[in-house]
């Protein structure tokens, strides 16, 4: 059942804007609670990078003096990749085409995450 309203909620985000490609919810040690993913995206490997990166970049947040993180925005040549948290123990990550609106698309994931904490 959980399951169920956590993927309703990726897919709403997902349908918020059609910058916004894929979407999944990982535990802080990288598993995939639940996703949103196109075919061909590996979910194991989703998570696991995505833990990888929230954990760099807590470090260098810490390390740098810039308070708690809040999120970890990756720009790539094909499109972005932002994470951030929902909740004490759960990350949310999302994949955004390339000239996606970003003020938007951080709305939406924030109101996303504050949903998804409220579920865990």
């Amino acid at each position: 059942m959980r399951a169920d309203m956590l993927t309703s909620v990726l897919t709403e985000l997902n349908g918020t804007s059609s910058d916004i490609e894929a979407s999944g919810i990982i535990s802080t040690d990288g598993l995939m609670i639940a996703a949103a993913l196109p075919p061909g995206i590996d979910e194991d490997r989703v998570g696991a990078m995505s833990a990888a990166m929230l954990s760099l970049g807590d470090r260098t947040a810490q390390e740098l003096n810039r308070g708690n993180l809040e999120q970890v925005l990756i720009k790539g040549a094909t499109g972005y990749v932002l994470m951030i948290y929902a909740g004490n123990a759960a990350v949310l990550t999302v994949l955004a085409k390339p000239n996606a609106k970003l003020g938007l698309i951080f709305l939406d994931v924030k109101r996303a995450a504050e949903s998804i904490s409220e579920l865990l």
